[in-house]
Parts: C-alpha cells; sequence; structure tokens
C-alpha cells in the first residue's frame, strides 16, 4: 500500500478530478482557528497540502511566511501558477513530506493524516514532532470514523491519543462544534504542543 500511494497515484487523482475529499473552501474549524492565531509572521507549514485552500485563506488574512508540501507534481504545478502572485508569502514544494526539513511555529492538518497509509502514522507524529519549534503547534481536523478500503483512513479518538502522546502534549482533541453539515459529528479538532 506504502508504495502505491506515491506521485502517480495522488497526480493521477487530481488530473481525473477525483477529490472527493476537498471541500471546495478552508475548512471551517481552521479557519475560525487561524482568525484568532496572531502571529502574522509565524512560520506555517501545510502538509499534503491538496487545493490548498487553507493557504488561500491565510494569505486573506494577512499571514506572510506559509510553505506547502505535497508529493503530486501536477498539483504542485497548479498551485505555482494559482499563487505565482506572492512569491513573498507562499514556498510551495513537490516533496515527500517525510524527508522535509525545516522548523515551524505552526503546522496545520487537513486530510493529510487520512491520505497516508496508516503504518505511516507512529512516523507521521514523530516528524511533526522534529519539525515544530519549541513552542510550536499542530492544529488541524481528523477524521473520528472508519472508511471502507482508503485513502482516506478513518480511525478513533482513543487510537490517535496512542499515536501522538508519546510526542505531544495534547492541548486540545474534541469533537469539532463547527463541522460543515456532510462532516457532522465524524471530525476532531486537535491542537497538539510537541513534547520539547
Amino acid at each position: 500500500m506504502e508504495q502505491q500511494l506515491n506521485d502517480t497515484y495522488w497526480s493521477n487523482r487530481y488530473q481525473n478530478q477525483q477529490t472527493g475529499w476537498d471541500i471546495g473552501t478552508a475548512s471551517q474549524p481552521l479557519k475560525e482557528y487561524i482568525q484568532q492565531y496572531n502571529n502574522k509572521n509565524a512560520r506555517i507549514l501545510i502538509p499534503g497540502c491538496g487545493n490548498a485552500h487553507e493557504a488561500k485563506f491565510l494569505i486573506d488574512e494577512g499571514f506572510q511566511n506559509i510553505t506547502l508540501i505535497d508529493i503530486s507534481k501536477v498539483l504542485v504545478e497548479e498551485l505555482q501558477e494559482q499563487l505565482a502572485a506572492y512569491p513573498q508569502q507562499v514556498q510551495i514544494i513537490h516533496g515527500d513530506f517525510f524527508e522535509h526539513e525545516g522548523e515551524y511555529d505552526l503546522i496545520i492538518e487537513q486530510t493529510f493524516f487520512c491520505a497516508i497509509d496508516p503504518v505511516l502514522r507512529k512516523r507521521y507524529a514523530e516528524k511533526m514532532e522534529e519539525l515544530l519549534a519549541e513552542n510550536g503547534k499542530l492544529v488541524g481536523v481528523l477524521f473520528n470514523r472508519n472508511f471502507e478500503g482508503g485513502p482516506p483512513f478513518g480511525g478513533t479518538k482513543e487510537e490517535y491519543i496512542s499515536i501522538f502522546s508519546p510526542y505531544f502534549e495534547i492541548k486540545t482533541m474534541g469533537d469539532c462544534y463547527n463541522s460543515i453539515k456532510p462532516r457532522a459529528n465524524t471530525e476532531l479538532f486537535i491542537n497538539l504542543l510537541p513534547k520539547k
């Protein structure tokens, strides 16, 4: 499975518009979090950024230091065109999150965790802790439900606590009160602080 979920797989999904996870806008829970996050110069990473609706929202909110990474070359090329007017604010990288290096104040999780093979979830938690600055935060939304097959791959709050707690202090992991209707009662909002 891990080999299958590569550039070719995801580029084909984008080229064939098989993007059922894409809600067409930034997620409401993330919009509300971003609107109360005051440091406009924070180093922000969005891994597995997809169509980068959250990045566009961040730009509109005045954030100045956004890094996007995705494994799909086709998608990255599209984003580079779409966001060409913001070369100072946005860096777009075609690459593998697990090989990425950097240090960030805020990492935004939006349908990346559910897109990777579940065998990689421990590595995901380790890598997130490694990429975050000492006072950084991993903030986002996880599915609190199961799916047939995958991706997406679902899970439960208990499972996520066991994955993240060795690397993070779990400040928040609770039901989203502001999900869009089709995802009501199936999302958890997370705010995790690295144990550094």
